[in-house]
């Protein structure tokens, strides 16, 4: 059992029934914790029936990104946005590109990382001329503590948070960071409970409702992407309620980024998807109604730039993470004058 010396105590739990066992309310695994015992992330332990953040202090990535690698093309864009990021994660994604540092504490109970005070990491992001924090490259919900402090010191500097996330935090935890969390993007993975059990170990309800959450109860901007995988998640069917979902339960305006797949970690028995497959769903997209769609994983392809979806004026232009012009005034479209949803744009 870890000593409590220096451990950061956890937020959002409550203690559960006797024998010093505890309740996480962080994600929706909701999971009941015995004394000396992990949380499914395997960075939170309860020790003597206090819950703590084994990960607050164990900083494995720090370095300024363009904020469209997040990717987040309606927020701030042209922007960078200083990265972090710690060891762990509450999914198990056979197709991970970061498993190095999300799977290393489930795997074989490994935390590795430095020390760095929410302090030197907002010094760090303004001496970068980074415009926001983004939490990323692993779940940024079971390493919250240190989301908290950091972004709650980031906004009395005049900086922007934002997520990168799997989408299966609670309400709960949603709330605990409103105050401070000014954007995110959400992987919905599939649309299909099946997908997500066998190739996340997840579960995708909890994701939808996070995102309807989002979208309707909080003034947090939201992107959701979805990577592609061949015979998958890319049936017509599935993409066709997938688009319709994001339209009726988080509006036309939310940006869908539809990414490329390429083989990663365990999954290594399909090729690249298609170019034909990520157009098929871009155009099952528009035919939902939705205004913005990007395709990832692409360089060089038109649909990396933002239209403006009422008259089709070039409004962002991009080449991969460069912004080569932005014509978007007021945040309207420069020709017709429709609004443009976003950010600061």
């Amino acid at each position: 059992m870890a000593s409590v010396k220096n451990l950061k105590k956890a937020v959002l739990w409550q203690p559960s029934g006797e024998n010093n066992k505890v309740r996480c309310k962080l994600c929706n695994w909701r999971c009941v914790i015995d004394d000396g015992k992990l949380g499914r992330c395997c960075v939170r332990q309860n020790i003597s029936g206090v819950l703590y953040s084994l990960n607050y202090d164990k900083v494995c990535s720090a370095n300024p990104d363009p904020i469209e690698k997040k990717p987040l093309f309606h927020f701030q864009p042209g922007s960078k946005s200083f990265s972090i990021a710690t060891m762990g994660c509450n999914f198990q994604c056979e197709f991970c590109q970061n498993w190095q540092i999300s799977q290393a504490a489930i795997e074989d109970g490994r935390i590795e990382g430095q020390a760095i005070s929410p302090e030197r990491i907002v010094d760090a992001a303004g001496r970068s001329g980074c415009k926001s924090i983004a939490y990323t490259y692993t779940e940024p919900t079971v390493f919250m503590e240190l989301c908290d402090d950091c972004g709650r010191l980031a906004k009395e500097r005049g900086l922007t948070n934002v997520f990168v996330s799997n989408g299966f935090q609670t309400k709960e935890a949603i709330d605990f960071a409103a105050a401070w969390l000014d954007g995110i993007n959400v992987d919905l993975k599939a649309f299909s409970e099946d997908y997500y059990k066998r190739l996340c170990k997840a579960r995708l309800q909890p994701v939808l409702d996070t995102i309807s959450y989002i979208a309707k109860e909080t003034n947090i901007w939201l992107e959701i992407t979805t990577l592609l995988v061949p015979g998958e998640n890319d049936s017509e069917d599935e993409l066709k309620g997938l688009a319709d979902f994001i339209v009726n339960s988080a509006g036309a305006d939310v940006p869908w980024h539809i990414s490329r797949f390429h083989p990663q970690y365990k999954y290594l028995d399909s090729g690249p998807t298609p170019l034909s497959s990520l157009e098929r769903a871009y155009e099952i997209g528009k035919a939902a109604g939705l205004h913005y769609i990007y395709l990832g994983n692409v360089p060089g392809a038109e649909s990396e730039s933002t239209f403006c979806y009422n008259c089709g004026r070039i409004l962002i232009e991009r080449i991969g993470y460069h912004i080569a012009g932005n014509y978007i005034k007021d945040s309207k479209c420069p020709k017709c004058g429709t609004k443009i949803a976003g950010f600061e744009l």
